[in-house]
């Protein structure tokens, strides 16, 4: 009886790592994917988007869509992709175009990043209370084990407590960065969501011109 409750709780026990170890390797995984995604949507800096936007205005200017079009094709970072969105569909003209835009941006880019933090917050919260499960699993072992023999030996209870640290441990140590890197994620979020918005708001000035103003419906 006692054999089989230990090989129950070395199971369980390793059931339980092997949880820790998913959600460790899944919280960094979509802190990295969402990292890389604001390095692949954001210029590095605003001179930099900036002076894109300004080899764009020449050809907008001269009303040459396709040209514009052909500098924009390609390019992944989300001022140059929505940007390439308003000239595609200028038809509907500048008011139309405008809350278009916003409404991608909304979608397409900082829902995909929200999705996958809300993974990361799933992943803070579970592994702490995984490693409390741990806990309590260890200390119920230890007192079933005081519970079940008349003279115990300290070597006896200490697999039991140790397993009840080690996961606490391993729950806070996954925790803990993660909390760190969302924190550092997020302020990149909002570094690139006011820089899309600078970039947005000085390219429109030049497309609103381009297509003949604000109620302008059809382009050049």
């Amino acid at each position: 009886m006692i054999l089989a409750q230990m090989n129950l709780y070395t199971s369980i026990g390793n059931l339980m790592y092997g949880a820790l170890a998913a959600i460790a390797l899944w919280g960094a995984f979509c802190v990295v994917m969402v990292w890389y995604r604001v390095r692949e949507k954001r210029f590095r800096t605003e001179d930099e988007q900036t002076e894109f936007l300004e080899a764009l205005d020449e050809p907008l200017l001269q009303g040459d869509f396709e040209a514009a079009s052909e500098m924009l094709e390609g390019d992944k970072r989300a001022t140059s992709q929505l940007a390439l969105l308003a000239i595609i569909n200028r038809d509907l003209g500048y008011s139309r175009v405008r809350q278009l835009l916003v409404d991608r941006f909304q979608r397409d880019v900082l829902a995909d990043l929200e999705h996958r933090l809300s993974w990361v917050n799933t992943c803070i919260k579970t592994a702490p209370m995984l490693g409390l499960l741990g806990t309590v699993m260890g200390m119920k072992g230890a007192f079933g084990t005081l519970s079940t023999q008349e003279s115990v030996k300290p070597q006896q209870l200490a697999g039991d407590i140790s397993f009840a640290l080690l996961t606490t441990i391993w729950g806070l140590s996954i925790a803990i960065p993660l909390i760190l890197a969302m924190a550092s994620v997020n302020v990149r979020i909002r570094k690139m969501e006011d820089l899309v918005a600078a970039g947005l708001s000085r390219f429109l000035e030049v497309f609103r011109i381009a297509i003949g103003g604000p109620d302008a419906g059809r382009g050049r």
